[in-house]
């Protein structure tokens, strides 16, 4: 299937401004690039630089006074999905770099203040369908309620409150695989049937490759339940939301609008 991908994003900078921009779908093995188009204002100066794990670019952009970018797109997500019951952690001592660092905790997502919760509540199963039974939980148990976290919020936080956005939902579910060494990344997307449609974010889990006999591989896990891995477009990974935002100001800025939209268009 393709998704059509369109976003708009203005905002006005009283003064010289710094922003750093994430928000084009990355040219990945997993999803091929039908067709894109970004529109961004001429500015003082601009740049672009590789993401996270070189998925995805960012762009840096220093600029004043009303400012809007808009993208449009066509992607066709084309990953092997797998059920994650059925897969097995992979042991540490055979873990690529590349999900090591996912092991630890970072700004937004401290595993190791859930090590113990996470034995006694999910103790019962291993590997993948440990994955799941977090999934599960995090479904059942938190309320989505926008306006409910702000840009202080953690993981933490959002347990103890058990409710929020996807970006809470999402950072809560890392926390958890990262208590239980399973590696565990941010992922912001777009995907069809998120509501509202905005920027989506879930989580990325290091288990068994399903087409292999040795190896992992990462899977796309979403505790929203929102987002369809074979209908979801990757933007960019990170630690936590810190490392993949869509937008980050250097500075001053009034924020007037973003407006985001994904829809499946063929199959």
């Amino acid at each position: 299937m393709t998704i059509a991908i369109s976003t708009k994003l203005a905002f006005n900078l009283p003064e010289p401004t710094d922003l750093l921009l994430q928000f084009e779908a990355a040219t990945i093995p997993e999803q091929k690039i039908i067709s894109a188009h970004t529109r961004v204002p001429k500015a003082f100066e601009t740049a672009r630089i590789s993401a996270q794990d070189d998925i995805g670019e960012r762009i840096w952009v220093r600029a004043q006074g009303d400012y809007i970018v808009e993208y449009e797109a066509e992607v066709e997500p084309a990953r092997i999905l797998a059920d994650l019951s059925s897969l097995d952690s992979v042991e540490l001592r055979n873990l690529p770099s590349e999900a090591t660092q996912y092991l630890f905790d970072s700004r937004y997502c401290r595993g190791q203040t859930f090590q113990n919760f996470v034995g006694e509540t999910f103790g019962h199963v291993s590997g993948g369908a440990k994955i799941a039974a977090m999934q599960d939980w995090v479904y059942q148990n938190f309320q989505y309620a926008p306006g409910a976290s702000n840009a202080d919020t953690t993981a933490i936080d959002s347990f103890h409150q058990q409710r929020g956005i996807c970006r809470d939902f999402a950072h809560v579910l890392i926390s958890f695989a990262r208590a239980v060494a399973i590696p565990a990344r941010y992922v912001s997307c777009y995907a069809p049937g998120v509501t509202p449609q905005d920027f989506h974010a879930v989580a990325e889990v290091f288990l068994a490759d399903p087409t292999s006999q040795t190896g992992g591989a990462w899977h796309l896990v979403d505790a929203t339940r929102m987002a369809d891995p074979a209908r979801t477009v990757k933007i960019g990974v990170g630690r936590d939301a810190a490392d993949v935002s869509f937008l980050t100001v250097f500075g001053a800025a009034r924020f007037d609008e973003t407006s985001v939209r994904a829809r499946e268009i063929s199959a």
